[in-house]
């Protein structure tokens, strides 16, 4: 028999668990379809400075702000930038910050926490989804089951298999690739490049190029070397050969400072590629019954801005208090936890653009992108416009 649940949510990443979360404090069951076999199946990356009036918002919507305020980073908004000789040409150390840094993983496990324990099922591909009408849509995972539901929710990144039920838009490459790199036991181990990096966040860039990396709560460093590179450049190297790749990366950083070049002579265990990928700006999709998207599955973006898992659990945080505030038949007791209505937002677009047009990968502000689905209302955007340009995949 065909399982069907009012709900289901395709990806527990930072959106996906936002939304089942708020959902929950409301009285509102949603299934989370997860695609990682288990909850550590796999890094879930490095440190993430959380926005007073997106990513925190949605925590206190959740009633999760304490709790993530015990996880918070002390003295990581701290930041510096570098050039290619680790001159110091701009610091700041993070006092007075309202953007506290949280290790990624420790964010979405607290966010797994907070939800009854069948909420999420782990190893679940999904391949497709097709609309049944009147709203419904029909699920097929990998193992050859389907299940149905009233509201599909898209949360599952960059390459979502919900997205073409709303747009033929595809991330495109956007001429920047990363090659993530750890440093553990910085402060023993790599003395030089941990003095460098300081004690939250470091750039250094020149000429296309360059290192991005900060501090984890571990003691450890967590790196991208950034490359500006044709689309088939990943593609062309061997990654498991470790030694053949750092040697290729030194010539790309020939003549930098020793303690950058350390971000690639220390590198310990495997060096991970990952490519810049974006949605077009100016995504958007026609309103579809029963289906939407969230986070990357929506808008796609670079690093840069810092915006994306902000924005994503913003997207999470306001569709589940648009479904709250709607009439809704499958409700169940939440504990008596009760959810913190989400403050008025502030226009971000002015910000972005002054502070960060000048890193984007496309080399412009992020555009628009507007989703027509079950439409959580957006404030902060003239007629509900979203914006969204460029982001990691791999």
């Amino acid at each position: 028999m065909t399982e069907h649940y009012p709900i289901a949510i395709i990806g527990a990443g930072l959106s996906g668990l936002t939304l089942a979360r708020v959902l929950h404090v409301n009285g509102i069951d949603a299934v989370v379809y997860e695609l990682d076999a288990s909850v550590d199946a796999r890094p879930q990356g490095g440190m993430l400075d959380l926005h007073a009036e997106s990513g925190q918002a949605a925590l206190r919507a959740g009633g999760l702000y304490e709790e993530f305020l015990t996880l918070v980073d002390a003295g990581g908004e701290a930041m510096r930038i570098l050039d290619e000789h680790a001159t110091v040409r701009m610091q700041d150390d993070g006092s007075g910050g309202n953007r506290p840094e949280v290790n990624r993983g420790s964010l979405r496990n607290l966010l797994l926490g907070s939800l009854p324990g069948d909420a999420v099922r782990w190893g679940a591909r999904v391949t497709g989804a097709r609309a049944l009408g009147g709203g419904s849509h029909e699920v097929a995972l990998s193992d050859g089951t389907v299940f149905t539901t009233d509201l599909l929710i898209g949360a599952d990144g960059a390459w979502s298999k919900i997205r073409p039920l709303v747009s033929d838009d595809t991330p495109v490459y956007s001429g920047i690739s990363f090659v993530e790199v750890t440093l553990h036991e910085a402060d023993i181990r790599h003395a030089k490049t941990a003095a460098a990096v300081g004690r939250g966040v470091m750039f250094a860039l020149s000429e296309d190029k360059g290192f991005i990396a900060h501090r984890d709560p571990d003691g450890s460093l967590h790196g991208y070397i950034a490359l500006k590179a044709p689309a088939d450049w990943i593609k062309s190297i061997d990654f498991a050969n470790t030694a053949a790749v750092k040697a290729m990366l030194l010539e790309h950083f020939s003549g930098w400072a020793e303690q950058l070049q350390g971000f690639i002579t220390g590198a310990d265990g495997p060096l991970i590629p990952r490519e810049i990928h974006a949605l077009p700006v100016g995504h958007r999709w026609n309103r579809t019954p029963g289906v939407t998207l969230l986070g990357d599955a929506a808008h796609l973006m670079s690093p840069f801005a810092g915006e994306g898992a902000n924005l994503a659990m913003q997207d999470g945080a306001e569709l589940a208090a648009a479904i709250a505030r709607a009439p809704h038949r499958h409700r169940h007791r939440a504990g008596g936890v009760r959810a913190r209505p989400l403050p008025p937002q502030r226009d971000l677009r002015g910000r972005i653009r002054d502070q960060y047009r000048h890193q984007l990968p496309c080399g412009r502000a992020p555009g628009n992108a507007r989703p027509d689905g079950p439409a959580p209302p957006r404030p902060r955007h003239p007629a509900g416009e979203r914006r969204q340009c460029g982001g990691v995949s791999g």
